[in-house]
C-alpha cells in the first residue's frame, strides 16, 4: 500500500500569502535568508538600507519585517522606530536579525519597537518558529 508523503507544516503559509520584508546589507546574508524564508513558503521582498526599508514597508505592508540592525545610513533601530511612528506600517512586527551584542542595544532596541531578537546565523527551525509565533499573535 502506498503511503502519502508528509505535507511540509509550512505549506499552509503557501495559501495565506504572508509576505515578509528582509532588511539587510550584506548580499550573502540576505541571500541565505531569503531562500530560506521563501523555501518555507513566504512571499519575500528585500531591501538593502534602513531609508530602502521604511519606503518598501510603506508600498508592501509586509505581515512581518526582518531587520538587520547594522545597516548603513539610517540603521536598523532607526528604521524601526520611524516604521513605528507611521500609523501603517505600526502594527507590522519587527524582529532584529544581527551580529551584534544584544546586551549591548537591547534596550533601546525593544523601545523602538523590535519584538524579537534573532542572532546570526540563526537555525531555520528557531527562524520559522519565531516568526510563526509572531504571525499567530497578528
Amino acid at each position: 500500500m502506498d503511503q502519502q508523503e508528509p505535507k511540509p507544516a509550512y505549506s499552509r503559509k503557501l495559501v495565506l500569502l504572508i509576505k515578509i520584508l528582509v532588511v539587510e546589507d550584506h548580499p550573502d546574508s540576505r541571500e541565505i535568508l531569503t531562500t530560506q524564508l521563501r523555501n518555507m513558503g513566504y512571499h519575500v521582498a528585500e531591501a538593502t538600507t534602513g531609508e530602502e526599508g521604511i519606503e518598501k514597508a510603506q508600498v508592501y505592508l509586509p505581515d512581518l519585517i526582518v531587520m538587520d540592525l547594522g545597516l548603513p545610513g539610517i540603521k536598523g533601530i532607526e528604521a524601526t522606530r520611524r516604521l513605528k511612528q507611521n500609523p501603517a506600517t505600526a502594527h507590522i512586527p519587527v524582529i532584529a536579525l544581527t551580529a551584534w551584542n544584544e546586551k549591548d542595544f537591547r534596550e533601546e532596541a525593544e523601545k523602538a519597537g523590535i519584538v524579537e531578537f534573532l542572532t546570526k546565523p540563526t537555525p531555520r527551525s528557531h527562524l520559522e518558529a519565531t516568526i510563526d509565533r509572531f504571525l499567530k499573535e497578528k
